[in-house]
């Protein structure tokens, strides 16, 4: 059931991506605002009980909901349910339209569109960036992406799947990283103030859901890249910050594509000059302004210089990081393929 419910759901969402205007985002938004409204007292109590409704109070929702539908009406109303919750959880039309625009902006040379194209995507100041420094922007981003939309969501589903938990993993993973996203933003919103024992308890807990599922994705990019470069690159990257699951999936990216990620990180705009500039994105979102920049205002690469020996980034490495990506897609699916054979054979 695991690899057909991830099959269907991925061919669903190519079929008919989600957009970050979708309503299930708005109110996602709405009950996190809720829920720090009534239980952030900036106690550390107060803020494992807020983490906990937003995040596993949906994925313990989502298991009852699996094995109620599993006894009642069988294990296919159980599998449509995985495909509707995966469909909301993972996927690549999440961001691959943005990088597909900038790739095809650079191209053509259009480095002025390119730049205008990564700012908005990243709400970060893009202005003086070299041609360079655009592409290693964008393959850096664009690999944190797929590890954030894909990647992730599939390791912590199959996982938890195995273990009897249907798609708990999926919104385990996702809800994580969405409390993550609204609840400890690098531009705070003094309208929508968070304690800091709620941030530094979101970004603990996030770290610790997020800890396997960085090195499952980072195993799989040395698998379908250059292996010895990956390994090698995640190995020096864990003794530097071993927990920063960010840096292991970069680095073993860049030993994977043998291409010299990591460095400066661009800094953002303020958050006055975004909301003056796009105010039609709030309205058409129909939500207030300090709800409308958590899609944007997604973490950077906060990382040193990975390894000087890699190639300096080239529009080429664009193709090569959808090479990558795919192949990295496969393999899981091939995994999973395979476990799922073997389990109906035994």
């Amino acid at each position: 059931m695991t690899f057909f419910s991830l099959l269907l759901a991925l061919l669903f969402e190519q079929a008919r991506p989600l957009g970050q205007r979708h309503p299930m985002n708005g109110l996602l938004k709405k009950w996190a605002r809720w829920v720090s409204d009534h239980f952030d007292a900036a106690q550390p109590r107060s803020a494992w009980m807020a983490w906990s409704l937003l995040v596993l109070l949906p994925t313990l929702l989502s298991v009852v909901i699996h094995w109620t539908l599993w006894f009642t009406l069988g294990w296919p109303s159980a599998m449509l349910f995985q495909v509707a919750v995966l469909y909301l959880t993972l996927g690549f039309r999440q961001f691959s339209h943005h990088f597909t625009a900038i790739r095809d902006a650079l191209a053509e040379g259009d480095e002025a569109l390119a730049r205008e194209l990564l700012s908005d995507w990243k709400h970060v100041d893009a202005s003086d960036l070299t041609r360079t420094e655009i592409v290693r922007h964008v393959i850096e981003y664009s690999v944190l992406a797929a590890h954030r939309h894909v990647f992730g969501v599939m390791s912590s589903y199959a996982i938890l799947a195995a273990l009897g938990g249907g798609p708990a993993g999926a919104v385990l993973y996702r809800m994580s990283q969405f409390a993550k996203q609204v609840w400890c933003q690098q531009t705070p919103d003094p309208l929508y103030p968070i304690s800091q024992a709620l941030q530094e308890r979101t970004l603990h807990l996030w770290h610790r859901v997020d800890w396997l599922a960085a090195r499952l994705t980072a195993l799989v990019f040395a698998v379908v890249g250059n292996f010895e470069e990956a390994i090698d690159g995640w190995r020096v990257q864990a003794r530097r910050a071993p927990d920063d699951g960010n840096g292991i999936v970069l680095a073993a990216a860049a030993g994977a594509l043998n291409v010299r990620l990591g460095g400066e990180v661009l800094r953002r705009k303020p958050r006055s000059k975004w909301l003056a500039q796009n105010t039609h994105f709030v309205e058409a979102a129909a939500l207030p302004p300090d709800l409308g920049l958590g899609d944007l205002d997604e973490m950077a690469p906060e990382l040193g210089p990975l390894d000087a020996t890699g190639q300096t980034p080239e529009v080429g490495h664009l193709a090569q990081v959808v090479g990558l990506v795919w192949r990295s897609v496969v393999v899981w699916l091939v995994l999973l393929a395979l476990l799922t054979l073997a389990r109906l054979v035994g």
